[in-house]
């Protein structure tokens, strides 16, 4: 019962909450990085930026997304589609108004994502935010899977779904927003590594929350020492996340599609 119940469940109802992409948190992202890049340059303001607009743009999702003093998954998505469609225009128009011989490249690299200049400490800030809101997610591991059930059945169990879906997004965005901050928006990791986690452990959050720690960190190290050998200049890596995270995307949706079709019969 407290399982979830199937992965196209999981994917209408919560991977979407956690995509960055929904959250407008990538959106977001990008037009504080592009500014902080327009207006000075300097690493500090460029990250600094990025994180304040990220959570700005998400802020400006759960508001939007509230009806009656509730916050519904449908009018949530609708939310960060408004919004990441608000940002992204602004970063067209940043792009639009910058120096074509200097500015505009450094955004344009920025926005295809890198992990080349990260630094130890870049590492080290990132951990002080991760580490503990990857510790809280954990605790909340069993209620986490109570949110693949109907709201009715996971309230009738004691879960205030509108709530802990708050806390999620909120703990989701702050480990979202630190490390596009530092390595800018490298997209489909949040939505393939979940996937791949449930291959291997199943729907179980008690299981699958570390596995996809694991996995993604270890997705990322191999993903980054592609973009490094493939040629002598490193290939920005969202357009390898991309290549790889799209075409098993697809194929997760039509699997799912399949065994929806075939228990329907």
């Amino acid at each position: 019962m407290l399982a979830c119940r199937s992965p196209a469940l999981l994917i209408n109802r919560y991977l979407e909450i956690l995509s960055s992409d929904i959250l407008g948190v990538s959106s977001g992202a990008s037009f504080g990085a592009a500014l902080g890049i327009l207006l000075s340059g300097s690493a500090f303001v460029i990250q600094g930026f990025s994180l304040g607009f990220e959570i700005i743009a998400v802020g400006l999702v759960v508001m939007l997304g509230r009806v009656q003093r509730r916050t519904q998954l449908h009018t949530l998505v609708l939310a960060g589609v408004v919004v990441s469609s608000l940002f992204t225009a602004l970063v067209s128009l940043i792009k639009y108004v910058s120096d074509p011989y200097d500015k505009l490249p450094a955004i344009t690299t920025w926005l295809m994502g890198s992990l080349a200049s990260t630094s130890y400490d870049d590492i080290a800030v990132a951990a002080a935010v991760v580490i503990p809101c990857c510790a809280l997610l954990f605790v909340l591991r069993r209620k986490l899977n109570l949110l693949s059930l109907d709201e009715e059945e996971a309230r009738s169990l004691g879960v205030n779904v509108t709530r802990l879906r708050l806390v999620v997004i909120f703990l989701a965005m702050l480990i979202t927003a630190t490390t596009v901050s530092l390595c800018s928006v490298i997209g489909w990791v949040g939505l393939v590594i979940p996937h791949i986690g449930r291959m291997i452990v199943g729907n179980d959050h008690r299981l699958l929350i570390p596995a996809s720690m694991l996995i993604g960190g270890s997705y990322m190290l191999i993903i980054d020492d592609i973009a490094r050998a493939l040629t002598t200049a490193e290939i920005p890596l969202s357009i390898l996340t991309a290549v790889v995270g799209a075409p098993f995307f697809a194929w997760i949706l039509r699997r799912t599609s399949n065994q929806t079709s075939s228990r329907g019969r």
